[in-house]
């Protein structure tokens, strides 16, 4: 039995059920209406499995319904994009930071080779002063032995003097 015929026999019993005297209340077969109870709870389980996929398959529909909405949208926003990435002032966006590009290229080339020329030549005149102050030590250098080879002589012929005196 479905569940509804079950409650609609429920209710049968109940409107059937003898009146107690005086009262609202009636006499029900006890064993008859815990049966029905028995067979309700039976058949709710399968019925409630049934509402609660509809619930789910209701909530998975709303799931897709909104994913493919959001695509929708998505696709829109690339459109968009696309569209205006097409636009004239897009193009000269691109163009203008190509030239950019290429002149701050240019800028850094011409920046690299003075820099390249300004150490070359303070390494030339470094060089160039070197070489004069070795030229000038090696001249004072000959200059300094020539006055000690006279001085050396001088004093040599000084002392062979004195040793003659002396015998």
């Amino acid at each position: 039995m479905e569940i509804f015929t079950l409650l609609e026999t429920l209710e049968e019993l109940l409107e059937r059920s003898k009146n107690v005297p005086f009262s609202t209340k009636g006499i029900v077969d006890k064993e008859e209406m815990l049966e029905l109870i028995k067979e309700i709870r039976l058949k709710l389980p399968d019925e409630l499995k049934q509402a609660k996929w509809v619930k789910e398959e209701r909530q998975r529909i709303l799931v897709e319904a909104k994913k493919e909405a959001d695509g929708i949208v998505k696709e829109a926003e690339n459109r968009i994009i696309a569209m205006i990435d097409e636009h004239e002032i897009t193009r000269k966006a691109y163009d203008q930071k190509t030239e950019i590009i290429e002149t701050a290229n240019e800028m850094s080339r011409e920046i690299s080779k003075g820099t390249k020329e300004y150490a070359d030549n303070l390494l030339a005149n470094t060089e160039d002063v070197l070489n004069d102050t070795l030229n000038k030590l090696g001249n004072n250098i000959t200059e300094a032995l020539n006055l000690m080879q006279i001085s050396l002589e001088d004093t040599i012929k000084t002392i062979q003097n004195s040793r003659k005196e002396l015998k």
